[in-house]
């Protein structure tokens, strides 16, 4: 595959931002996710921060392939939910700012049926993140695994067109019972971004654990090709199962998509 849609963590490489940057240069990525929850506060970064993280960027060759913004908490959860809110707000201008565009975060759990307070709660929030979105210019992007990909589709629909695109995690999607490829299929042009990590399935959904790629049951081959009959051409993510020696692993994962 085209190694130069790979992207990398900047988090789980070092603290220091600009460090980071080079270690992912090294390890040949062209593309980083800077992480706006424990490496940057995006409501905090200055004009002036934004200008030198442009500048390390353009030292080392990267790009900002996405904003990584992980709360613990979903968007019909209503503790603390004005400021999960307000921060993910932060985030989308952050991304803008960066030249990333999608800003990856869950969503939260998904109601079975499209009715109900928690189905319009959930509805509303995403509907307003998604206005903003559109007047700063970045999406938000809802990680395809812990949710369903059915549901994510249906709550999709609900949704402004564009409002809502989908991160294809497929060792996540292994470990909550699904099948990636048949993902691939379900959410079709709303998958924005991919991360290629592997895993294998539990005796229950969601018990399954993440392992090295290539060692588990993703069928990556197959989850490629499914992505170019359908003409995805974003980024592909990789993450190290092992953060103590995350340079080491993401190096050889490169080098295990690039024979693919």
């Amino acid at each position: 595959m085209d190694t130069t849609r790979i992207s990398v963590p900047t988090a789980m490489l070092a603290r220091d931002v600009r460090r980071a940057l080079r270690m992912a240069r090294n390890i040949g990525a062209r593309g980083v996710e800077l992480d706006a929850r424990h490496s940057l506060d995006a409501a905090e970064v200055s004009r002036t921060g934004l200008r030198q993280i442009r500048t390390w960027l353009g030292d080392e060759g990267v790009v900002v392939s996405a904003i990584s913004f992980r709360t613990r908490g979903g968007y019909a959860d209503t503790e603390r939910l004005e400021g999960r809110i307000t921060a993910t707000k932060d985030a989308l201008r952050l991304a803008h700012d960066l030249g990333a565009g999608l800003v990856l975060n869950h969503i939260g759990e998904i109601p079975a049926e499209s009715s109900g307070p928690h189905w319009q709660l959930l509805v509303d929030v995403l509907t307003d993140l998604a206005q903003f979105g559109e007047h700063v210019g970045a999406t938000l992007c809802a990680e395809a695994g812990r949710a369903a990909p059915a549901d994510l589709a249906r709550l999709i629909a609900a949704l402004p067109d564009g409002g809502l695109t989908c991160d294809l995690v497929t060792g996540a999607l292994v470990v909550h019972g699904h099948d990636p490829v048949a993902a691939v299929e379900q959410l079709g042009s709303h998958v924005a971004s991919v991360h290629a990590t592997d895993a294998v399935a539990g005796p229950f959904a969601g018990r399954g654990r993440a392992v090295v790629l290539g060692t588990g049951q993703v069928d990556l081959p197959a989850v490629f090709a499914a992505l170019e009959q359908r003409g995805y051409r974003g980024w592909i993510g990789i993450e190290p199962v092992d953060e103590h020696d995350a340079a080491t692993e993401l190096t050889d994962a490169v080098a295990q998509l690039a024979a693919l």
